[in-house]
């Protein structure tokens, strides 16, 4: 019984772990349930579905991904895969407890059902629909498998900036992902400081006429760039109708979205006729790199619908394919994962739904998916390598890396002409190539190849054109009461004249089109307009250009773009002036106090310096100290008009004279002249020294209404508003000068050089003071990144290199000036800057010349002087004995120093030869005894003791 017993307890323990492995194992279940929902009786469709199936058949014959578990595709044919109808489609996918619907094919549908899949909690996969409005935070369950089309978008933009283009028309289907899409390409155009400047939106069922006649709008818009962004279900239909309107012709840019590139890669080969519709059109095609995986597939794809050709005909290949049999394969691995995890399967009743039970609707059959949550959270895991490449998701939950094919359509095919990704932008280089390498954002980096554009031209297209409508440009001119010479109306017309605007009219004549205008005055006639209420008028439409004399301030070129200025101007002071009287010290004026103090100090230096390396040598500089310090004078004075009498005999101080005569030289010949210049030619004197002296008074400043001048003397120079007079004619402002600011005037005039200029040509009473203080020119205005503004720049550099400009302003602005022009305001007076480099060359030298004379007098001190000192003086080491003995050497003349330096010689020579015979004739008597024992005995007392040893 006990073995009995134990053999149960066996079995049943063995059945209960059983059970419980199965428990464990039943929370995966054999089968899941994946719908799709397409329209499959389209080309794009059917392709879908063989991509689809073969990613399913794929993934259940591989056990590594879902190991016993199968993938189950329901198919669900969306045939109003357009709107609203489409919910019922979906429903009928959702009520057989998918986990994932695959799907749908268009924007507009996904945009419905995506409210669907929240509520349902199953995710929405789509390859497909690209409205960049998809977005995860409004619809989490809407997961894109593809790269959104904000991302074309961004690629046009970046295309359309390279080539320097600033308006585009787009073309669009006038639903969600049309109206969205082209949105996003606004927002893209916007950042590169472009825009759209004209949507032509198209019905979803617009018939041929309704599309001719936005065609017809196009044509007669001034851009000529127009970006297509419609869908596959259009084709080609809008470029027949384009070249049957003649839009396909040279002048014309035509840009498509991946829709036309879908329809290239799906209908081909296109018949001739179709490509001869196209030729020259830009489109992009999505961007996936050659691989193994790539390739594998493309082979096994003409296997899979070459037995499909014979019923709908042959289908086409393009990236989308590869996109559908990837998001397959994504969600297996996010299964693969989710169960993994621990997750199971489960499926609960919507308590929304549930009060609606009861309805011909059935919706109470509608499930909630318990694990919807963390199976989408398992697919934004996902990170693997597809026939797409590399597979996986950024933190804001878009696909990663980004990017595209630019396809130029030539002849009887398409030629890549370059790439473009969100990571390097434009390159002729394939981007996986760069991901590796630091990213580059110069301009230079984001080259294409050539392109050749519709009329058959790699002529780069102008982008634009004068629109067709019959309107003419209203150019704003302002009614300046003064100064007629740049602009006035033409009497009983509605014509201006003067030089500004015959600067316009030559310009316009040189551009290679027709600009259709008319001129607009702008002003009351009594007071000069501001020039800067003009320009503003630019920006609110009023006017489409401003011509005049209209400087170029940086507050106006926030509101318009100004051309190429055609004249130099800048605001200057004016002032009146006086003739300023002589008196008996201008021959001092030549010279600023510094320059004639240094000029003294220099004439004494070197007059010193003579007299030191030729005091040794030179008798002419020795003598008693009243006589030399008489000499160091005259000679140093003297030298100014080469009167000197004394000759310089050593080398040192010819070298020394001859720099200095240099100095003076030059010093004499300006002093003669800027003193000619002030006894001779009219000096004119005015208190006014410049724009700093104006800061700093109180006096009023007059002004010319309208001009400038007023916002930057107050704002950039800081002068109070009530010290500015507006004047608003010459006339005003030469009475206002001369009454000056004490007699109710004002004591400076500021304006601009061009008026200036005219002013003073017959007012010879003021001039103009100092420097110009601001630094511009006058150009034209037009509307921000307009290309007129840019052609126009053109054309004025073209006048002013071929001279018509020069001949346009001596027409109108060359007077005879005033006769007193000529005369100097307060003559420069000359100052130690202009001639410090003499200075320093002359004294330079002379530190030399002193250097090497005291080499040589002390090497001479040495040789000859040493002797002179004292026998008690020559064992000390008195240092004031040796300078005493070394200044009274330098003091006696050299030829002194040396002659008697021969004589000791010779004293000493005469000395040794008298001591040679007296000792050789003593030779002999100091061989006898006696004097021999007195040499012997006395040898350290007496002085001769030496010598008696020698003869010894």
């Amino acid at each position: 019984m006990v073995k009995v017993w134990f053999l149960v307890l066996i079995i049943l323990s063995n059945g209960f772990y059983s059970n419980g492995a199965d428990m464990q194992n039943s929370t995966v279940p054999e089968v899941v349930n994946i719908g799709a929902l397409f329209s499959f009786n389209g080309s794009f469709g059917r392709s879908v579905k063989f991509a689809i199936k073969a990613a399913v058949d794929d993934v259940n014959s591989d056990p590594s991904i879902l190991g016993k578990t199968k993938l189950n595709l329901i198919l669900q044919e969306d045939t109003k895969y357009r709107g609203f109808l489409s919910i019922s489609e979906v429903l009928q996918v959702a009520t057989r407890h998918t986990v994932a619907i695959i799907g749908p094919q268009s924007s507009v549908t996904a945009h419905v059902i995506a409210h669907i899949a929240n509520e349902l909690q199953v995710p929405l996969l789509s390859f497909s629909a690209l409205d960049p409005t998809l977005h995860s935070l409004q619809f989490p369950f809407f997961i894109r498998t593809g790269h959104s089309d904000l991302y074309v978008m961004t690629a046009i933009a970046d295309f359309v900036d390279h080539f320097g283009w600033k308006d585009v028309i787009a073309f669009y289907v006038d639903d969600d992902n049309g109206r969205n899409g082209i949105g996003a390409l606004g927002d893209k155009l916007a950042d590169r400081r472009c825009r759209i400047s004209f949507k032509a939106a198209v019905s979803p069922d617009a018939t041929d006429e309704e599309i001719t006649d936005v065609l017809v709008q196009v044509a007669l818009a001034e851009s000529r760039v127009i970006v297509l962004h419609l869908n596959t279900v259009w084709k080609l239909k809008v470029f027949n109708l384009a070249k049957n309107l003649g839009m396909m012709e040279t002048g014309y840019v035509w840009i498509g979205t991946t829709f036309l590139s879908a329809v290239l890669d799906m209908e081909s080969p296109l018949s001739s006729d179709k490509m001869d519709d196209i030729q020259g059109v830009i489109t992009f095609r999505v961007y996936t790199p050659d691989s193994e995986l790539k390739r594998r597939f493309v082979s096994k794809w003409k296997n899979l619908t070459q037995a499909d050709s014979a019923n709908g005909g042959p289908l086409g290949f393009t990236p989308l394919i590869l996109y559908a049999y990837d998001t397959v394969y994504a969600l297996a691995h996010a299964l693969d994962s989710f169960f993994k995890q621990g997750n199971r399967i489960t499926f609960s009743n919507d308590s929304k739904l549930s009060v609606l039970q009861g309805d011909n609707l059935h919706l109470d059959a509608l499930n909630i998916f318990n694990e919807g949550p963390s199976l989408r959270r398992s697919i934004y895991g996902v990170n693997m390598t597809g026939v797409t490449g590399p597979f996986s998701y950024t933190s804001d939950e878009n696909l990663a890396n980004p990017a595209f094919e630019i396809i130029n359509v030539i002849g009887t095919g398409s030629r890549k002409i370059g790439y473009w990704s969100n990571y390097s932008g434009l390159s002729v280089l394939p981007p996986d190539t760069l991901y590796s390498k630091p990213v580059n954002n110069s301009r230079e980096s984001k080259t294409l190849l050539p392109v050749i554009w519709p009329g058959d031209t790699d002529q780069k297209p102008r982008g634009w054109v004068f629109p067709n409508s019959g309107r003419l440009l209203k150019i704003g001119v302002p009614r300046r009461v003064n100064y007629h010479e740049f602009v006035s109306p033409v009497k009983g017309t509605d014509m201006f004249q003067g030089f500004c605007i015959d600067v316009f009219l030559a310009a316009v004549d040189l551009l290679p089109y027709a600009v259709p205008y008319k001129f607009v005055p702008f002003g009351d006639g009594r007071i000069n307009p501001s020039a800067t209420d003009l320009v503003r008028r630019i920006t609110t439409g009023e006017f489409d250009g401003a011509v005049g004399d209209i400087a170029i301030t940086t507050e106006r070129t926030r509101m318009v773009d100004f051309t190429q200025p055609y004249i130099e101007s800048g605001l200057v002071v004016v002032a009146p002036v006086r003739k300023a009287e002589s008196n008996a010290w201008a021959f001092l004026s030549p010279f600023t106090p510094m320059m004639w103090a240094v000029t003294a100090m220099f004439f004494l230096f070197v007059g010193a310096v003579v007299w030191i390396l030729e005091h040794r040598v030179n008798d002419d500089f020795r003598g008693p100290p009243k006589k030399q310090v008489v000499t160091i004078l005259w000679f140093s004075f003297s030298t100014m008009f080469y009167s000197h009498r004394e000759n310089t005999v050593s080398t040192l101080g010819r070298l020394v004279l001859i720099i200095w005569l240099f100095v003076v030289l030059i010093v004499n010949s300006s002093y003669t002249a800027s003193l000619t210049s002030i006894l001779t030619v009219q000096q004119l004197y005015s208190p006014i020294k410049g724009i700093e002296s104006l800061v700093n008074s109180k006096d009023p400043i007059g002004y010319t209404q309208g001009s400038f001048a007023k916002n930057y003397l107050i704002q950039e120079i800081g002068i109070a508003e009530s010290r500015l007079v507006p004047l608003n004619t010459p006339e005003e402002a030469a009475n206002a000068l001369k009454k000056g600011p004490h007699g109710g005037g004002v004591s400076a005039y500021i304006d601009e050089r061009s008026y200036i200029e005219l002013f003073l040509s017959s007012r010879c009473d003021f001039t103009v003071i100092g420097q110009e203080f601001t630094r511009d020119g006058w150009g034209f205005a037009f509307p921000r990144d307009s290309p007129l503004a840019v052609d126009l720049s053109t054309a004025i550099l073209e006048m002013a290199e071929n001279g018509d400009l020069q001949r346009i302003h001596d027409k109108w602005l060359l007077r005879s000036a005033c006769l007193s022009q000529g005369t100097k305001l307060e003559v420069e007076r000359l100052n130690l800057q202009s001639f410090w480099g003499l200075y320093l060359l002359c004294g330079f030298a002379c530190f030399i010349a002193l250097l090497i004379y005291l080499i040589q007098v002390t090497r001479q001190y040495f040789k000859h002087g040493s002797d002179e000192l004292d026998p008690s003086e020559q064992g000390s080491s008195s240092g004031s004995a040796r300078l005493r003995s070394f200044l009274s050497f330098v003091d006696e003349k050299e030829e002194t120093v040396k002659s008697r330096s021969k004589r000791r010689q010779m004293e000493k020579i005469s000395y040794r030869s008298s001591i040679g015979s007296s000792m050789s004739s003593n030779k002999d008597y100091a061989q006898s005894s006696p004097y021999k024992n007195f040499c012997a005995n006395d040898a350290q007392s007496s002085p001769h003791t030496t010598d008696c040893a020698n003869e010894a």
